[in-house]
């Protein structure tokens, strides 16, 4: 499964309503930090296939969602689980860190 994108539109649906845990990519296309980062959640996505959904919000596009969280920096990953906030974290990371944050709050 690649990325998907998401909207402040369909946030609620995607994120919050999700059967299956969500990692929310707050990201925008000026953000180096955040296209580093961009490849390694695209791998992560197809390696946990349906188990997770990994899902990307373009802040500039979509000031709503990012505003609720309170996202001051980005990117901006936040770990959704059962339609709530379980773990975040700000800035890029490697690939491996990436994945055994995920697998710790899964």
């Amino acid at each position: 499964m690649a990325t998907v994108a998401v909207t402040d539109t369909t946030f609620e649906t995607e994120v919050e309503q999700s059967a299956v845990p969500v990692v929310v990519d707050f990201w925008a296309e000026w953000c180096g930090p955040c296209r580093q980062i961009g490849p390694a959640l695209e791998e992560l996505a197809a390696e946990y296939g349906d188990k997770v959904k990994i899902v990307k919000v373009n802040v500039d596009e979509n000031p709503v969602s990012p505003a609720k969280l309170g996202v001051r920096g980005i990117p901006a990953l936040f770990l959704y689980k059962d339609g709530k906030v379980v773990s975040n974290k700000t800035g890029a990371a490697p690939k491996a860190s990436l994945q055994s944050w995920i697998d710790s709050a899964l």
